[in-house]
C-alpha cells in the first residue's frame, strides 16, 4: 500500500449555509441539529479510497459575508477547498462567489482543487437557488459541483468530468477532490 497522504481542506460558505453540519456528517457519520456559530474549528478524519490512506484536516470556518477578508489559515498548507452555499438562500449563493473571487486572488495563478457545494437539498420545497444556476456556476469555475442534504447524509454529483459510483457522501466528497486536484495538476502543467 502506498504511504498515508496528509491533505488539509478547507470549507468555506456564507453564515448558517450547513458547513459545519457537512463537516460533522463527513467525520463523524452524524448530523448537527443545532446551530453553534463557528469561529473556526479543524476535524480530523482518517480515510481510505483506492487503496490509499489519507489523514485529513478540515478546517471548518466562520461564516463569511461579503465583506470579510479571507481566513489566513484557509490559504496556508490547503490542498484543497470547499465552497458551500444553501439551496435555500440567494445570499449564501451570493457571497460563494465573492468567497471564489478572494481565494483566485489570493491564489493567483496556482490551481488547487476546488468544489462547489449546494447543500440543505432536503429542503427542496424552500429552494431559491437552483440546480442549474449551481451547475453554471461550476463550468465557469471548472469546478465540479455537488448538492447535498448533510442531514440525509446525500450527494447528488451533478457537474462531473469522471464516473463516480454510487457510495456515500464520504467517498464521493474524496473523489470529487481527488479528481479535481488530477485536473488541477494537469491544467497547470499545461498552462
Amino acid at each position: 500500500m502506498a504511504p498515508t497522504r496528509r491533505r488539509k481542506l478547507a470549507i468555506l460558505g456564507y453564515r448558517t449555509a450547513g458547513k459545519t453540519a457537512i463537516t460533522v456528517q463527513f467525520v463523524k457519520n452524524e448530523f448537527v441539529t443545532s446551530y453553534r456559530p463557528t469561529i473556526e474549528d479543524t476535524y480530523y478524519k482518517k480515510y481510505t479510497l483506492n487503496e490509499q490512506n489519507y489523514e485529513l484536516d478540515i478546517v471548518d470556518t466562520a461564516g463569511q459575508e461579503d465583506y470579510s477578508l479571507f481566513p489566513v489559515s484557509c490559504s496556508l498548507d490547503v490542498y484543497g477547498y470547499v465552497l458551500v452555499y444553501s439551496v435555500t438562500s440567494v445570499k449564501s449563493f451570493e457571497v460563494v462567489k465573492v468567497i471564489h473571487d478572494k481565494l483566485m486572488d489570493v491564489l493567483g495563478r496556482i490551481k488547487i482543487p476546488i468544489v462547489l457545494v449546494g447543500n440543505k437539498t432536503d429542503l427542496d420545497r424552500e429552494r431559491k437557488v437552483s440546480t442549474e444556476e449551481g451547475r453554471e456556476l461550476a463550468q465557469s469555475w471548472k469546478v465540479i459541483f455537488l448538492e447535498t442534504s448533510a442531514k440525509e447524509d446525500s450527494v447528488r454529483v451533478v457537474r462531473k468530468s469522471a464516473q463516480f459510483p454510487a457510495d456515500s457522501a464520504n467517498y464521493r466528497l474524496i473523489k470529487a477532490l481527488n479528481y479535481a486536484s488530477r485536473t488541477s495538476r494537469l491544467s497547470s502543467t499545461e498552462s
